[in-house]
């Protein structure tokens, strides 16, 4: 819970929408100050509020580790053969707490170097929400491929970078995306085979036996599911997964 709090903190803290306010009845009161930053009624920042709210869920799948998680062991069920077991909700919600314990030290950079001090009033908006991109941007960029990013880079028609820092989020976003997709089914492909092996071998024996009628996906899901069991696959999985992502 301490860490969807902090994220959902995240997310309105990077919203352009969110400014310091001051207190206010009027629906809409917007005051400029003397050095030209204008702040908002208390009215304002609530709607603002509920359409950040909105974007928590694509920030979560799209800027996290979630997605290439989810897809791995979405893989994984399908190449042992389970259509419904674990469930989807069982998947979900193992993602999402993966997703937590993997990002923790991002959210835990974001919380102490930007929400705090911004809170405190030590941090003007832009400054906060500068610092709290940037543990974001690191994670980001420690798991997207070059090629991925010079791929969208192009098509904007941006130029080459002096560092990869100066990507903008929104080249680095699609780049991550699709470097997570590659990632997750190259994981997928070496979790087939083990499987895709045994069932080989079963329908090999059945077709030898003559027993052509007799589907081989009822004879090989147990020897699966043992051989899973046996390698104490979920640990395996599991860890791996969680030791893939470069902190």
């Amino acid at each position: 819970m301490k860490w969807l709090l902090r994220l959902v903190s995240l997310l309105l803290l990077m919203s352009p929408l969110m400014v310091h306010a001051q207190p206010g009845l009027q629906a809409i009161t917007v005051n400029t100050g003397a050095d030209g930053e204008q702040t908002y009624s208390v009215s304002l920042q609530v709607v603002a509020l509920m359409t950040a709210l909105t974007l928590l869920p694509a920030a979560l799948l799209m800027m996290t580790s979630f997605a290439r998680i989810i897809i791995v062991l979405s893989i994984l069920r399908q190449a042992i053969g389970l259509m419904q077991a674990p469930s989807s909700q069982i998947l979900i919600g193992l993602s999402l707490f993966l997703t937590f314990f993997i990002m923790a030290p991002v959210f835990n950079r974001i919380y102490v170097q930007a929400l705090e001090p911004y809170m405190a009033d030590k941090m003007n908006f832009q400054q906060a929400t500068a610092t709290a991109s940037e543990p974001l941007r690191d994670f980001m960029l420690n798991q997207t491929r070059e090629a991925d990013i010079g791929m969208f880079a192009k098509i904007a028609g941006e130029t080459e970078y002096d560092d990869v820092k100066d990507v903008s989020f929104s080249i680095l976003v699609p780049a991550f995306v699709t470097s997570e997709l590659k990632t997750a089914f190259q994981i997928g492909f070496l979790l087939f085979i083990p499987f895709l092996i045994i069932d080989l071998v079963v329908a090999s024996v059945l077709m030898s036996m003559g027993m052509m009628m007799l589907s081989p996906m009822i004879i090989s899901l147990p020897f699966k599911i043992m051989l899973f069991v046996l390698v104490d696959g979920w640990n395996l999985i599991i860890g791996t997964l969680a030791s893939s992502f470069y902190i």
